[in-house]
């Protein structure tokens, strides 16, 4: 009786691999025990990264935030106490490109929440 290997299915998965190495130096795009090991930390980075994102741009926004409501007079925690306050709902993200970006609008947001 003959061997039975299913080349496809085991080629078609170690080419996959080597698609997603594309790019990466020396053996880690070369040979496939290394560029699976690449691949593997690769995407565990990835999925580990999407979530610190959210933590980085939140601190991001923030740090901008303070800084805008500082030439007015405030600490960041209390113009964040006075929008609740207030009912004003602007999120951070929002809070920050107005900072940034439209200073008069948000020194009108400012002096409204004061």
């Amino acid at each position: 009786m003959s061997r039975s290997v299913n080349a496809v299915a085991s080629r078609r998965r170690r080419k996959k691999i080597m698609n997603e190495a594309r790019g990466y130096f020396g053996a880690r795009s070369k040979v496939y025990t290394v560029a699976k090991n690449a691949v593997e930390k690769g995407w565990t980075h990835a999925f580990r990264d999407r979530r610190n994102k959210k933590r980085s741009f939140r601190r991001l926004w923030i740090a901008r935030i303070n800084a805008g409501v500082r030439e007015h007079g405030l600490s960041y925690s209390k113009f964040i106490h006075l929008l609740s306050e207030k009912n004003i709902d602007l999120n951070r993200k929002v809070l920050a490109d107005l900072a940034l970006n439209n200073p008069e609008t948000f020194a009108a947001i400012v002096n409204q929440v004061k």
